[in-house]
């Protein structure tokens, strides 16, 4: 007569229960990204069924326009807040490369790449100091991108003196670019969707991408496992402020007419539709897609106030409260979620 004895099983290992953390980390972000995308076509589909014209051709192009330029910035603003940083100034920055740009181009016939690149360079330079700052300089964020917010404006008011750069005076080319297609979809959504897969690649699948996320989720255990924090906060910065760069050179072709303060007050704006496409506002999760869509709500639910004839100060109100129920459900999920991997881990 043999007998049989069965072998308690084993407990996970440790690379299977950081799958198992990731794999939940993952399917609760991609469940705030789909509630924001099911919000956003409530929203829509209630406006339209309110104004029929609001999901017209030239309705859908408006809605497209008005959110390409935001979306970058969140895509921006994004990788700075995954590293538990914030920046303040990308509205400001916007405005100062638009300006630049602007006053570049004026009475010229240079062309749309040479405006594009210029834009990356003043918005890169900005964001060079804000990270060396930050990272190597050990000031909080805040502080810092709040000073360079200030000085930013301050140089662009000084440098404009009341001036401002009409469409007249941009090169056709400049101005095809805001205006211009193909298949009938904007360059602008193309040129924002393009930026917005590429960063969401590069955070995804390659080394330093992932990093970012490691010093968000704990700094102290990054700088263990040999991640150079400095130069990838660095790197961080010099990213958002080149993306805000770009954004003010597509502004000036999306707008034509340019002056000091265009974007001003934009930067609570982005954080607003970061945070409430799922970045969580201390660091370490969420993507870059969660808050395209963020940002897509937020221009979507100002586009409907317009056509619904609801005062401007509401769309304020709203972006507030929206704000404000994203930190809420962000803490609540956090709990929630280390409640499940420390019973996880225990099993």
């Amino acid at each position: 007569m043999s007998v049989t004895i069965e072998k308690p099983d084993k407990p996970a290992t440790a690379p299977e229960a950081a799958r198992s953390a990731r794999s939940l980390v993952d399917a609760v972000f991609r469940a705030r990204e789909i509630s924001i995308a099911g919000a956003l076509v409530l929203l829509v589909l209630f406006t339209w069924i309110a104004e029929p014209r609001f999901l017209d051709d030239q309705g859908i192009k408006d809605l497209l326009l008005n959110a390409a330029i935001l979306v970058l910035l969140a895509v921006g603003q994004s990788v700075v807040v995954i590293t538990r940083n914030i920046d303040l100034s990308v509205g400001s920055v916007v405005g100062l490369s638009a300006f630049a740009c602007g006053k570049f181009v004026s009475g010229t016939d240079h062309g749309a790449l040479t405006v594009l690149a210029l834009g990356l360079l003043v918005g890169a330079g900005c964001g060079i100091v804000s990270g060396a700052l930050v990272s190597f300089g050990r000031v909080p964020a805040l502080v810092v991108t709040l000073g360079m917010l200030y000085i930013i404006q301050g140089v662009d008011y000084w440098w404009a003196q009341g001036e401002q750069i009409n469409a007249a005076d941009v090169p056709e080319s400049v101005l095809d670019l805001g205006s211009g297609s193909v298949l009938g979809i904007p360059y602008l959504p193309l040129i924002a969707f393009v930026v917005l897969a590429g960063t969401a690649y590069v955070l995804r699948t390659y080394r330093g991408g992932r990093e970012l996320y490691a010093i968000g989720s704990s700094p102290e255990a990054a700088r263990l496992a040999g991640v150079p924090i400095r130069r990838r906060v660095l790197a961080a910065y010099v990213f958002s402020g080149a993306v805000s760069g770009f954004g003010g050179a597509l502004w000036l072709a999306r707008f034509g007419t340019v002056v000091a303060d265009n974007a001003h007050g934009w930067e609570l704006t982005v954080v607003s539709a970061v945070v409430v496409g799922g970045v969580a506002i201390v660091g370490g999760t969420g993507t870059v897609w969660g808050a395209a869509l963020g940002a897509l709500l937020l221009t979507t639910i100002g586009s409907a106030l317009a056509v619904l004839k609801v005062d401007s100060f509401w769309q304020d109100a709203i972006a507030g409260a929206l704000l404000l129920a994203a930190i809420s459900v962000d803490r609540i999920v956090r709990v929630r979620m280390t409640r499940a991997l420390r019973k996880r881990s225990t099993r």
